[in-house]
């Protein structure tokens, strides 16, 4: 077992504010894989503290696409009352959606160990130099509004096939404290570019949106909340119509035009008009939704001719406007760094540039931080936090009445 109670008594004993790394076991693993359900994303990463500004060291990467089975499980999952169809289809004989979620638990931490294991041996590091694995989980139901949010994991099977500890539940303790669970990344992203003061925001485009918001109060407070929905829409269109997973730079989109009315319709969810604190999933956008939507638009404008490319470039356009709008009330100069797979929809970022004419947006490669690992970094930053017995939540962020340690351990 790398991580032992007694080297936490240990670590908890020393001047921790002191320490400059973990001496006994330098490395973190962050895992993730975010509401676009294409794969699991895992960094390798060695954290230091000091006044020169540096935070993390990534020291290597792996990312893995899903079995198509298990995705197909996590997508019936994530889908609510989504499961039957899975059952039916399916060669073992499940009884219920809580027989699946049972399954696919085992399934997702199996082959998080594959991506850890294999990690591992792409960096040339062993087990026992890591300290813990922070795997977020996949989040299979996000109800704040009931105080609950279920990530689908088993950890006991991932700390067994790896032989590290692994730091997971990560939410539910700021849920417990009257917070929203999400967004958690905003204290990593605080601790990461916080220093530079030219950047002012940082915008996460994956399924779903979250905006962390650096110096909110000019006292290095930062706020942070989903914007809305970014890439879940759109992949799940243009998977329909093309039988691809995602738009790649968005050049499908750049085809087509925005069908005004229907973008009308669309942002007006009631999501987009709360105020912060408030987070978001596929509980609030899904394919049935953006069905109904196009139902009513065809019920108001029967004359409206479009095409599924159309759509398309709607859908990216709602996920410009709904982001830039709530960013621009806030932000009036300096840079937003974009990380994410959105970051990579060239069509997209020209969308989200457009109406920030005032802001440079840029995404995070231009510090050379690829765009879809700062999520895994942020969950290898909140392992420390938690195995250092830190807070890892704002409450300024999640709505949480105070800073708690997030996670559980299972050693």
């Amino acid at each position: 077992m790398t991580v032992s109670a007694d080297f936490l008594e240990e670590i908890f004993g020393e001047n921790l504010g002191a320490a400059t790394i973990i001496d006994e076991a330098p490395y973190f693993i962050g895992m993730m894989s975010g509401t676009s359900l294409d794969g699991m994303d895992a960094v390798l990463c060695q954290f230091f503290e000091g006044d020169d500004g540096r935070v993390v060291e990534m020291v290597a990467s792996h990312s893995l696409p899903f079995p198509e089975d298990l995705q197909h499980a996590l997508l019936s999952l994530t889908t609510p009352n989504g499961a039957d169809k899975f059952i039916q289809t399916h060669q073992l004989s499940f009884q219920s959606e809580l027989d699946v979620y049972g399954w696919a638990s085992v399934y997702y931490a199996t082959f998080a160990a594959q991506v850890v294991l294999e990690l591992l041996k792409k960096a040339q590091i062993s087990d026992e130099q890591v300290s813990a694995i922070g795997c977020h989980g996949q989040t299979v139901r996000h109800r704040p509004e009931w105080s609950f949010s279920l990530q689908l994991l088993d950890p006991n099977v991932l700390a067994e096939h790896t032989g590290i500890a692994v730091v997971s539940d990560f939410r539910r303790r700021d849920m417990a404290v009257g917070g929203q669970g999400a967004p958690l990344v905003p204290a990593f992203h605080q601790a990461m570019f916080g220093n530079d003061q030219s950047i002012k925001a940082v915008l996460n485009l994956g399924g779903i949106a979250n905006i962390t918001l650096l110096d909110y109060d000019g006292q290095g407070t930062p706020i942070g909340f989903d914007t809305g929905v970014a890439n879940l829409l759109m992949d799940a269109w243009i998977a329909r119509h093309t039988g691809t997973n995602y738009d790649k730079d968005g050049t499908w989109a750049a085809e087509g035009q925005v069908i005004e009315p229907l973008l009308e319709l669309l942002l007006d969810h009631p999501f987009f008009a709360k105020p912060p604190p408030k987070s978001t999933g596929r509980e609030d956008f899904h394919l049935s939704w953006l069905d109904a939507m196009l139902g009513q638009l065809g019920h108001s404008h029967p004359n409206l001719r479009y095409s599924p490319v159309d759509v398309q470039t709607t859908l990216c356009e709602l996920t410009a406007v709904s982001a830039a709008e709530q960013i621009a009330r806030l932000v009036d100069s300096g840079v937003v760094l974009v990380c994410g797979g959105g970051a990579k929809n060239a069509y997209l970022m020209a969308r989200l540039q457009a109406h920030l004419p005032s802001l440079s947006v840029k995404p995070t490669s231009s510090l050379g931080i690829d765009v879809a690992l700062v999520e895994g970094m942020a969950f290898a930053w909140l392992a420390r936090q938690n195995i250092l017995g830190r807070t890892g939540n704002i409450p300024a962020v999640t709505g949480a009445s105070k800073a708690v340690v997030l996670g559980q351990v299972c050693f």
